[in-house]
């Protein structure tokens, strides 16, 4: 019999999402995921009622105890089955691309002029500077 963090790996590689998004979808720690995955810990009730709710297909005996099949046969009168559900994915962004932020700040740049500049010093003066 297969244990619970292999059945709850085989869920995600189904599913096609990591931990993290499982986390976000049942609405969980990313470190519950994890010290599952690990075996370091055992799933709450909690857990199991929140993956039940939002991934029908599986089957309570066969996430508990390993007994019966993943994905359970969800069949209807006039269909063979159900698809498995998709995951959406989220576009990370590009940390490291800034040349739309660049071209925002080079944008303001090309219309104005500067015409004055004002320098205030901390014995109270200023001096004024205009073209």
């Amino acid at each position: 019999m297969i244990q619970f963090a292999q059945r709850l790996q085989q869920l995600l590689d189904y599913y096609g999402i990591t931990a993290s998004a499982l986390a976000d979808t049942i609405n969980v720690q990313r470190s519950s995921i994890s010290h599952l995955l690990s075996e370091r810990n055992k799933p709450s009730l909690d857990f199991i009622m929140k993956i039940l709710e939002v991934y029908p297909e599986v089957s309570w005996e066969w996430l508990l105890h390993g007994k019966g099949e993943f994905p359970k046969n969800v069949l209807n009168k006039d269909s063979e089955s159900y698809p498995p559900k998709t995951s959406i994915k989220v576009p990370e962004p590009d940390l490291f691309s800034n040349t739309e932020v660049m071209s925002k700040l080079d944008e303001p740049h090309k219309k104005k002029k500067i015409t004055k500049i004002i320098m205030c010093y901390d014995d109270q003066t200023f001096e004024v500077y205009e073209q």
